[in-house]
């Protein structure tokens, strides 16, 4: 058997070997066309495997994860590994300064696991300093979007330990592996990853002229060095390699002493002493406190099929309560990409946001089981409220919108465990502070509470803030179905319903599910507290039809265009024939693989 080296090496040599460039094949209903013409479509055939598949957003995570397999690894095993290298090579969507939120289907006990690995704020903070820091920054309303009093506790490190100890195989040192190697050797980025990059330097780079960052000399000598580089990797422009060896000695220590070393080490010990330099908040007692906590999922029916999202403090439930009221719609009746199907939708959408907002956070604080937001009965009184003829008019507000850069992965082994794992560090890289000599940037989650007192969402020391990523899941007759995400803020439970819709109501196959024009809804209410802008917006990719949009407007939606905004898709299927297929975003540089 060759190396994972060898392995990996090979997978950038030829990256669309996984996934090949047939024409989509979908239902006739729907037909073969291009992305103008609104027809249904895919970029390439969904990856048929039967003994083990992965989907990532990056060529070399997906190819450790086959390695692993492979080699004898779960999906748990497979999952870690692409996501560690993923912290390499995808900086601007995740790394081990973030979260995770993961979705296990167990063959062995045959039930679904789910956990939430959120940290919680610094004890050391409170709220009046959360707004007298708010006040300095500028915006008295809001948790500022960059620096230390953005950051809370990193989850993801606990999250691996946690997932691994209970459905892991190899050993640790043996996952981490190929992401050390490559740390030090240099790993190559694409272009989109480049781009994301480039763009993260420009707004922190901002952040700091503006006096709004504490530090950027470790983000400049990790993440964009130019000049004088020596060990570490130039700015990425798309077209070679990324070295950071801070990270590769980090990984080491995280490999070599385990959970520990991260939360209780010298890597605490050093994020401790780096926030106190810099004035910030988070203390070695933060993390030497955290543990993240598994969760059950929150399932509910849609047509044949029961989808299943994490409970909050994420937003998955919105994902569900969107499908719970289109399920009273014959949507296939109304068309594929038609004014009424996306009209129906994007009203569903504004009920379960205006919901999310008001009752969403930390649920060690709110005490509301949102189970209540998808009873029968809930859900008759909310769909009554959609007309056919005219959108629904809140309050005007301000325009407002929640953005994050994040990864989606998924990953199945040949005994039937498939994985749905989703990890970030929020807005962009994160806060922008790298913690002297660690190779990995803090997130800056905490900017999603409210600083309004009595919200279900407010800052609070030692509580965990509202969360944008969810991964999902779907039953089919009780059994594994599809293990699914869409990365992206609040495109997430959005992009959770299109995909559940084109497949179930319009019969895509699992690619083209993914590559039809999508539609994002913005400027809704939101758990910071903001209050919706009018009817809000509606970004629309260009595959939706001229006509569909201007009857859209006549309805009374704001159409805005395509902004790119509009989430990273990836799936496996366990199809009838107990085979499984995969497929992944064609907006990003992913790949789809399996043996």
């Amino acid at each position: 058997m060759r190396s994972w080296v060898t392995s990996a090496l090979g997978a950038l040599i030829g990256v669309f070997v996984m996934a090949s460039d047939a024409g989509a094949q979908t239902d006739p209903n729907f037909g073969r066309g291009e992305r103008v013409s609104g027809q249904s479509f895919a970029t390439r055939s969904p990856v048929i495997a039967p003994n083990g598949a992965a989907a990532t957003a990056h060529p070399l995570a997906t190819q450790t994860a086959i390695d692993v397999l492979r080699a004898g690894g779960s999906a748990i095993d497979a999952a870690i590994a692409a996501n560690a290298m993923l912290g390499l090579v995808e900086p601007t969507g995740n790394g081990i300064g973030g979260d995770i939120f993961v979705i296990v289907w167990d063959p062995r006990t045959q039930r679904l696991y789910g956990y939430n690995g959120s940290g919680r704020t610094p004890r050391g903070m409170s709220l009046a300093e959360m707004r007298r820091e708010a006040r300095r920054r500028g915006n008295p309303n809001a948790v500022p979007s960059f620096g230390a009093a953005s950051v809370s506790v990193p989850g993801t490190v606990d999250g691996w330990f946690a997932l691994h100890e209970r459905f892991g195989r190899k050993p640790m040192a043996e996952l981490l592996a190929p992401a050390i190697h490559y740390a030090r050797q240099g790993a190559p980025i694409p272009q989109t990853i480049a781009m994301y990059w480039a763009n993260n330097r420009r707004r922190l780079e901002a952040e700091f002229a503006a006096g709004r960052l504490q530090e950027i000399e470790n983000a400049r000598r990790t993440y964009w060095c130019e000049e004088d580089c020596r060990e570490h990797g130039r700015m990425p422009d798309g077209h070679g390699l990324f070295a950071n060896p801070d990270l590769a000695n980090t990984l080491e220590l995280i490999a070599r002493d385990g959970r520990d070393a991260y939360y209780r080490g010298p890597i605490a010990r050093t994020i401790d002493s780096y926030m106190r330099r810099i004035g910030g908040w988070l203390r070695y007692d933060d993390l030497a406190r955290h543990q993240g906590e598994w969760v059950d999922p929150v399932c509910a029916p849609y047509r044949d099929v029961e989808v299943c999202e994490l409970p909050p403090n994420s937003q998955g439930v919105a994902a569900l309560q969107t499908l719970r009221i289109l399920e009273g719609f014959n949507l296939r009746e109304m068309g594929f990409l038609s004014a009424d199907s996306l009209h129906t939708q994007i009203e569903a959408t504004r009920l379960a946001f205006a919901d999310r907002a008001h009752f969403y956070g930390d649920p060690a604080f709110t005490r509301f089981d949102v189970r209540r937001l998808l009873t029968d009965e809930y859900t008759q009184a909310r769909r009554a409220m959609i007309s056919n003829e005219r959108a629904m008019a809140p309050p005007p507000h301000a325009e407002l919108r929640i953005d994050g850069d994040t990864t989606y992965l998924t990953t199945a082994d040949a005994d039937g465990m498939m994985v749905s794992l989703i990890q970030s560090n929020y807005r962009g890289m994160g806060s922008g502070l790298v913690p002297d000599g660690l190779g990995f940037m803090l997130q800056d989650r905490a900017e999603l509470f409210s600083l309004q007192s009595g919200h279900p969402n407010v800052y609070a020391p030692g509580r965990r803030p509202f969360q944008t990523i969810i991964p999902a899941f779907a039953l089919r007759n009780g059994q594994p179905w599809l293990s699914f995400g869409v990365m992206g803020g609040d495109m997430q439970p959005q992009g959770h319903v299109q995909i559940i819709v084109n497949l179930v109501d319009y019969q895509m196959d699992l690619q083209a599910a993914g590559d039809a024009a999508r539609y994002r809804f913005y400027g809704g209410a939101e758990p910071t507290g903001d209050e919706p802008d009018g009817v809000g917006f509606v970004a629309m990719e260009n595959g939706v039809p001229p006509e569909v949009r201007a009857e859209l407007e006549r309805r009374g939606h704001r159409i805005r265009p395509a902004d790119g905004s509009f989430g990273g898709y990836q799936a496996i299927m366990r199809n009838a024939n107990g085979v499984y297929e995969a497929a992944t975003e064609m907006r990003k540089d992913g790949t789809a693989g399996g043996y």
